[in-house]
């Protein structure tokens, strides 16, 4: 719902990885739900367009799972639990936040307010800094860290936001914004699971819902930290009973958004995307100004194979806030569906340059602030423009070569 993560997609975005470790009958039940599922934004995808071909698809999707598999095995088993995930009954994904070993804004006098000020300005990877330096300076201060979250989220990147909503929750168990938040990246990530529980830590924490969830459960409860990828659908069902529970106490002239929001995030969990429409555009009735919710309804579209009415979304969001990277990677993938493989690669190299742009105010750039994810869809992207020629800029991640070769300024 990479929101994408609705995720990708994550990064919206749904996002769903594969590991080397599953047997064969696993591998191509990922194989057919990462077609239907893959990034982003609680992303956003869904190649099953038209104007596509049965081979084509699958060829792109075969690519881009093979970058995945060959990204995830370059780096660090705890920078990417999934691998890790099926050899163990359960396991904490995203405990520690890590935090820039160099970052140059870390003695800023008022990091928060700079912070704050980048982030409505859409100079995320500042932002992001700025958040980070905040939240050294200040480690009990919640809403450092769930401005650092909500963050990283925007900036496609869902793990370090998991981090930093947790360390959030920690700090402040009925911060309702930082459980909704993670309920988000978790989907993205595809921690049905844990997203439930968020969506359901987000009702008790709530004044005016929390007697709906059993007082006996909330006082024997412990946290739900460990936990496999997909949740039972009894899950699902409790979850979804207590937001219907939720919606039916507001009358229809006084809607929640933040309930139809949480209603939204389950009925894609459950593939029901009409009815998550229907609850997204709810939300966007009370809340037009709100950019994350037009990236949910895009990603929630683009699932339900509505790629041009997701395109619309994506640009309402972009609107509101043109600094969305997230937003911006989840219209790229709606260009692929629909086959418009240049505007795709235009809208990747826009994301890119945005977050190349985010060098700080000392002027160096962030070793994290760039999405891995956006330059494996970009690579793929190339292969279908034929431009293996670009393939080397690709690797070595020359922007400025790749620019010139599309016509794109960078930003500033």
């Amino acid at each position: 719902m990479n929101f994408c993560r609705l995720t990708h997609q994550r990064k919206i975005t749904w996002r769903n990885r594969g590991s080397t470790e599953f047997t064969q009958g696993q591998k191509q039940q990922l194989h057919e739900q990462w077609q239907k599922e893959f990034t982003g934004d609680t992303n956003h995808l869904n190649i099953n367009s038209e104007t596509m071909s049965q081979q084509e698809r699958e060829k792109f999707w075969q690519v881009l799972q093979d970058e995945w598999e060959e990204m995830a095995k370059e780096d660090k088993l705890n920078e990417h639990p999934w691998l890790s995930e099926f050899n163990t009954s359960s396991f904490e994904p995203f405990k520690d936040y890590m935090f820039e070993e160099d970052n140059p804004l870390k003695d800023h006098p008022d990091p928060l307010k700079e912070g704050k000020r980048c982030l409505e300005a859409g100079d995320l990877p500042s932002a992001v800094l700025l958040f980070e330096a905040a939240a050294q300076q200040s480690p009990k201060n919640p809403e450092a860290w769930l401005l650092l979250g909500a963050t990283h989220a925007e900036n496609e990147q869902d793990p370090a936001a998991i981090s930093a909503l947790r360390r959030c929750v920690e700090l402040d168990k009925a911060n309702c914004t930082a459980w909704m938040a993670l309920a988000t990246s978790y989907t993205n990530e595809s921690y049905q699971t844990l997203a439930c529980e968020s969506l359901k830590e987000w009702v008790r924490s709530n004044p005016e819902y929390s007697h709906l969830v059993p007082k006996d459960e909330g006082a024997h409860r412990k946290p739900k930290v460990m936990a496999s990828t997909l949740a039972p659908r009894e899950l699902i069902q409790e979850v979804q009973d207590l937001y219907i529970a939720a919606a039916n106490q507001r009358p229809n002239q006084n809607i929640d958004a933040d309930v139809q929001c949480g209603l939204g995030v389950l009925f894609n969990l459950t593939g029901e995307y009409e009815k998550a429409v229907d609850c997204f555009q709810s939300a966007i009735s009370v809340r037009p100004k709100d950019a994350k919710l037009w990236n949910k309804l895009g990603a929630t579209l683009a699932n339900s194979e509505r790629s041009e009415a997701a395109i619309d979304a994506y640009r309402n969001a972009l609107e509101v806030s043109p600094g969305f990277i997230r937003c911006r990677y989840n219209l790229g993938i709606s260009c692929i569906n629909l086959g418009a493989h240049r505007e795709a690669m235009e809208h990747f190299l826009e994301a890119l340059n945005m977050q190349e742009a985010g060098r700080g105010l000392a002027g160096k750039k962030s070793t994290k602030a760039v999405s891995d994810n956006i330059w494996a869809t970009l690579r793929v992207c190339l292969s279908s423009l034929s431009a293996i020629h670009l393939m080397d800029a690709v690797e070595k991640r020359d922007l400025t070569r790749l620019n010139e070769e599309y016509g794109i300024g960078k930003s500033t």
